[in-house]
């Protein structure tokens, strides 16, 4: 079985910064594509910052210019980078992940259990 843990998140006063990190673990070939989402209370869950394997990256324009997503694929690792924080970035973040398990297999899509990200003073 394959599990996505992320870490990093917390309380931050508006304008401050984190970083989230997402460690890959268990039965892995390779991992094709990762994402973070992010959901608030009432609110659909959302695609944040995504990451091909070949390091190719989108961003939702509301963090454009503020988050940064990068992986370390030797380490299995994804990272979000989050500058400048702003109330409304206030949510739980997921980990997200498109993994081959083994040889000639179809990719899997992950999920990690979530880190909440306060953004308040």
């Amino acid at each position: 079985q394959v599990q996505l843990v992320e870490s990093g998140g917390g309380l931050v006063q508006p304008g401050g910064s984190l970083r989230l990190s997402c460690v890959a673990s268990g039965t892995i070939f390779i991992i094709y594509g990762m994402g973070w989402y992010r959901q608030a209370p009432g609110k659909q869950r959302e695609l944040v910052a995504s990451v091909t394997n070949g390091g190719a990256t989108t961003y939702v324009d509301s963090v454009k210019g503020r988050f940064t997503i990068s992986r370390d694929n030797a380490k299995k690792t994804m990272y979000l980078q989050m500058n400048s924080l702003k109330p409304e970035d206030t949510a739980v973040y997921y980990c997200n992940a498109d993994v081959v398990v083994a040889v000639m297999a179809d990719p899997i899509n992950f999920w990690g259990e979530g880190a909440l990200v306060t953004v308040s003073s």
